[in-house]
């Protein structure tokens, strides 16, 4: 059997990268030439843990590389759709790359005797499948689905950071259509893939679009709520958020993943995922309050940091505010939808001077900020003469520092949105958010 990939970004690429590593005839299809040579090589156009180690051993195997959709459409059973479907300026969900990619597929179709199994993995607005992706090949290949091909909705459930990890060892695996012996084809790839211990829910299309958006909605849901708490211990003294967080995350029925207070959710999932359901919700005539109130809570996390850094700094006027950590989670160097991105927007109205450090994210950063801030490969040059020093992502590298690391600072001010440092030394001010002080 060969598979097709389509869209080697991060979804894409995981999965091209391990199943390929396993033996899997894999055909990876991105139209980015730059992107093509750089994976070619073994390199990976992003960070992610393990991802050039399991791409070098696919590379050694059975991945193979093209530019052109139709080898794909002419040449695999299974064709994944794993292109982006980023969001718009008002929150919407954008549909054109993966349109697009579904327009060469259809041209594709129209010229082979081929049937493949066309799966989308991208995430998708519920209907999109059967309303857009589907009326996009059928009118332009001239062929029905359930005869020129088949289609299929197959969303992932990747974390950044664990791509690989996640890609090896799913949770669960949902496949949506109204096709049965598709159904069963794909199932019975995947078994052979993980064996029979992976859970594997069969529904519709549509079914399986919002299991993606009300899973994705629901992680965002936990991140706003232990927020809202960790705001409500920081006004209490001696109160402390994070045995908040393991005393109710030992109760079953909440669980302990996603009860860790920060400075809000970001990355290129929960954020617009959360938006288009609640654009989706309210084009429906149905207002998602509670989604609203996610989303609300969200932004204003960031209203909350900033108030302690003045509270501790005064006048942010020509004050050096140092940012540790720029990606929106550790290891990653993902920043969109990043709090840190956010804050520095923020910090540079108020006139503040930026020094930041990230172990993978700087050169993401620079071209947002360019030569507005300035950047450091080392922590100790990025605290160098600092007002205030502000640790936004939980890397190893910001746990592991000692008093004396802030010597260098002016003013040796933390504000931890993390709570990952354990410092007791009297002439440091040490603020976590979510400690009542």
């Amino acid at each position: 059997m060969k598979i097709g990939i389509i869209g080697l970004g991060f979804v894409g690429l995981s999965f091209a990268s391990v199943l390929s590593s396993k033996g899997f005839d894999i055909v990876g299809i991105d139209v980015d030439i730059k992107k093509l040579e750089t994976i070619k090589s073994g390199k990976s156009p992003f960070y992610e843990p393990k991802i050039e180690e399991t791409l070098q051993k696919g590379l050694e195997k059975k991945l193979m590389l093209s530019e052109k959709i139709e080898y794909a459409v002419n040449n695999c059973d299974l064709i994944l759709v794993t292109v982006g479907t980023p969001m718009t300026s008002d929150g919407n969900i954008d549909l054109r790359i993966i349109l697009n990619a579904c327009k060469k597929i259809g041209e594709a179709l129209l010229k082979t005797q081929n049937r493949p199994d066309i799966i989308i993995k991208s995430t998708v607005i519920p209907r999109t499948t059967i309303n857009k992706i589907k009326r996009k090949l059928e009118l332009k290949s001239l062929k029905k689905e359930g005869e020129g091909f088949t289609l299929i909705t197959n969303p992932e459930f990747l974390r950044e950071g664990r791509a690989i990890e996640d890609t090896k060892n799913p949770h669960l695996i949902i496949i949506g259509t109204s096709r049965k012996k598709s159904a069963e084809k794909l199932k019975n790839f995947y078994e052979k893939i993980y064996g029979k211990k992976i859970p594997i829910i069969i529904t519709n299309n549509t079914t399986a679009e919002i299991i993606k958006y009300a899973n994705n909605s629901f992680l965002a849901t936990k991140i706003s709520f232990i927020n809202n708490i960790a705001n409500l211990c920081q006004t209490l003294p001696g109160t402390n958020v994070d045995i908040v967080a393991k005393a109710i995350g030992i109760d079953p029925r909440i669980g302990q993943q996603f009860l860790n207070a920060g400075p809000g959710y970001g990355g290129s999932c929960l954020p617009k995922d959360v938006q288009a359901m609640m654009i989706f919700q309210k084009n429906l005539g149905e207002e998602s309050v509670l989604l609203n109130a996610v989303h609300q809570t969200n932004i204003l996390q960031i209203d909350k940091i900033i108030n302690l850094i003045e509270k501790s700094v005064g006048n942010l006027k020509n004050k050096q505010i140092t940012i540790l950590g720029l990606s929106f989670k550790e290891e990653s160097d993902d920043i969109r939808e990043s709090t840190s991105i956010k804050l520095i927007e923020i910090l540079l109205k108020k006139q503040a001077k930026i020094s930041v450090h990230d172990p993978k994210a700087i050169e993401n950063t620079k071209t947002i900020f360019g030569d507005k801030i300035s950047y450091h490969s080392k922590i100790k040059n990025a605290l160098n003469n600092s007002h205030c020093t502000v640790i936004m992502t939980a890397w190893k590298q910001y746990s592991n520092l000692k008093n004396s690391d802030f010597d260098v600072m002016l003013k040796k001010i933390i504000i931890d949105t993390r709570r990952i440092l354990n410092l007791n030394d009297n002439n440091l001010t040490y603020v976590g958010l979510g400690m009542g002080s």
